[in-house]
């Protein structure tokens, strides 16, 4: 969702599409430290005594906090650049990690992403209301042949699917205080359901892209 070299994307000044052999790596830089912090959960869980899930969720919080470290360093090496997005939740992890480490309170982990989603939801919704696609800056990189109106829609829509997601998580988060949901299921909602509507909704978006001057590379004519 976040990668520069994967739809959605915003602009840059080199008018060429983006190069294919960067995907994965833009994926593992976007999703890795989540599942980073959720492998590192899981293999700290299973202790006994009252404080077994909140020092699980510590250690992940700590392997997450590296993690998001190592991917900033991966994207200024290899992409040359940290997105404005990629900016944005590595302070929030940061942040929010610090104090979950403090106060010893995992529900901090679970605030945070209601507090990215929200903020996202707020300044893609806001530049659409005044006619600014803010999508294209938080992003910066080229969907080549995109017209204003369609980033506009983009930033209008990537808006509404980041305030259902904080809306959501929000429940959750209510869900996890009158103990009526387990820590472990939201995690797993997280990593695994939130990275895969990402995927679709991405994929989703295509169809917008196209009816709006998307460039569509063509195939180079065969030889003989």
């Amino acid at each position: 969702m976040s990668a520069p070299d994967m739809p959605p994307t915003g602009p840059e000044p080199v008018p060429a599409p983006p190069r294919a052999q960067h995907g994965w790596l833009n994926f593992a830089i976007d999703f890795g430290p989540l599942l980073v912090f959720f492998l590192a959960y899981k293999f700290a869980s299973g202790g006994e005594g009252a404080f077994a899930a909140t020092t699980a969720a510590i250690k992940g919080t700590v392997a997450f906090m590296v993690a998001i470290v190592v991917a900033m360093t991966v994207s200024k090496w290899k992409l040359g650049k940290i997105s404005p997005m990629l900016w944005m939740s590595s302070v929030l992890v940061l942040g929010f990690g610090a104090l979950t480490i403090w106060f010893h309170d995992e529900r901090f982990i679970v605030m945070k992403p209601t507090i990215i989603y929200g903020a996202f939801a707020a300044m893609l919704l806001g530049g659409w209301w005044f006619g600014r696609p803010m999508l294209k800056y938080l992003l910066q990189s080229a969907l080549e042949g995109l017209t204003e109106r369609g980033w506009l829609l983009l930033s209008r829509n990537w808006g509404l699917f980041f305030a259902t997601l904080g809306i959501a998580n929000h429940v959750m988060y209510e869900l996890i205080q009158a103990k009526q949901m387990s820590f472990d299921l939201w995690l797993t909602i997280k990593v695994w359901g939130v990275t895969a509507l990402s995927f679709l909704f991405t994929l989703s978006q295509v169809p917008v892209m196209l009816k709006n001057g998307l460039a569509v590379p063509e195939e180079a004519p065969e030889k003989g």
